[in-house]
């Protein structure tokens, strides 16, 4: 399947920095580095929206993104832009600038705030959360002392089901306050390698 707005958003804020792509929300997610600043839906692209741009965004009658989870909408910070920004160039970097100064900001200031509970950390969930009180795990600071790999450990001492090495990724990402598919390769073979030990 062709994907054309996914390739030339990759190609023009190639200047931002190392820009890659993953699935993400039924679509793709642009990430500079670790963060996300972009989504491309449907040969759509959608640029992150927070409290500096969002306003200026819907006066400009951009709507923001809603998929599907469990049956109900989630309504997203990423709105589509207008098929005319692809004609003006500088106009797209530099709305797209914006998404990514805003994705910085909300991040350092998501990392700032320590989240009290363990569902509230990136890509763990009320069941997730379970499974590791019944592991032992009852906090974000009792996480960060065990680690990713020790409390993987500590989940397969405690369940009798097979965990799968996604599930590591996502306690890792956890952790250091990011999505679990961008943690790098190179430190899920130092995680795995751990995990063996």
């Amino acid at each position: 399947m062709d994907k054309p707005a996914l390739k030339d958003a990759m190609r023009l804020f190639a200047e931002f920095g190392n820009i890659k792509s993953r699935s993400m929300f039924g679509g793709f997610g642009l990430f500079c580095e670790d963060t996300m600043f972009a989504l491309v839906v449907n040969n759509t692209l959608h640029l992150r929206a927070g409290k500096e741009n969002e306003a200026l965004l819907k006066q400009q009658g951009l709507t923001p993104y809603v998929y599907k989870k469990r049956g109900f909408p989630v309504v997203t910070k990423y709105f589509a832009i207008p098929s005319a920004w692809w004609d003006d160039p500088e106009r797209l970097l530099a709305e797209a600038k914006n998404a990514l100064d805003v994705a910085i900001q909300d991040r350092s200031m998501k990392s700032a705030a320590t989240p009290s509970r363990l569902k509230d950390l990136p890509n763990l969930r009320l069941a997730t959360e379970r499974m590791l009180k019944k592991a032992g795990i009852d906090s974000p600071e009792t996480l960060q002392k065990h680690g990713a790999v020790g409390a993987y450990k500590a989940l397969r001492s405690a369940h009798e089901t097979q965990l799968s090495l996604e599930l590591l990724w996502s306690l890792e990402g956890a952790i250091t306050g990011k999505h679990w598919s961008v943690v790098p390769p190179q430190r899920r073979q130092e995680l795995l390698q751990h995990l063996e030990k």
